[in-house]
């Protein structure tokens, strides 16, 4: 099994020695020091009490500078720290009192895959913070998440429902001219090859 490499960052030596040693005993990962070598290593874990500035400074520089994906292990973070981290390329967030050897292992594999990793009741209390902002803030002007607005949903529904563009004209109250463009701003926009592309995204999103 190919060994993941890892290099730490904390703010103090004393977290720096004791994840470092920690992690040294465990044959799936190999600690490495960043910037040693030509290449980054996969996984650039950082050890932090609280995400000030200072950290998101730091953050955002490994960003720039590295391909390494990014662990914070971290005593306080809520859900506005934790979209932050999020901005400066954060792929898991551990909790201090969480960070057990074996389970920052874990999140370690789980980002080097590609993945993410959020401790379960942050995540609850962001998706609830997601809905409370599309519902009050995006939705009345119109928009979504997914980067489409409320009449581009719709139309992309009644495609997937088998409408063709004149059926969907009159039931929006539209122009087929209007739906066309739609469509087509939609495609052109996501980067979507036809109508068929444009509803697995839209049902991909949960929005049909």
């Amino acid at each position: 099994m190919e060994r993941i490499t890892v290099a730490l960052r904390a703010q103090d030596p004393i977290s720096q020695a004791g994840v470092a040693s920690q992690l040294r005993t465990r044959p799936e990962v190999s600690v490495t020091e960043w910037g040693e070598g030509d290449t980054s290593p996969r996984i650039m874990v950082v050890v932090v009490d609280t995400v000030d500035e200072a950290v998101l400074t730091m953050l955002r520089h490994i960003q720039r500078t590295s391909t390494s994906r990014t662990v914070l292990v971290t005593t306080d973070i809520d859900e506005q720290k934790l979209v932050s981290a999020a901005e400066c390329g954060v792929a898991g967030v551990v909790r201090r009192s969480d960070a057990t050897p074996e389970h920052l292992v874990q999140v370690i594999g789980t980002v080097a895959r590609g993945e993410g990793h959020l401790p379960s009741d942050l995540l609850g209390r962001l998706l609830e913070e997601v809905g409370r902002l599309q519902g009050q803030v995006l939705g009345p002007r119109g928009l979504h998440f997914t980067g489409l607005a409320a009449r581009e949903v719709d139309v992309l529904r009644l495609v997937a429902e088998g409408y063709d563009t004149a059926d969907i004209a009159t039931k929006l109250a539209y122009s087929e001219r209007t739906i066309k463009n739609v469509l087509h701003s939609v495609m052109t926009r996501l980067q979507l090859r036809n109508r068929s592309h444009a509803v697995a995204y839209a049902m991909r999103q949960g929005l049909i």
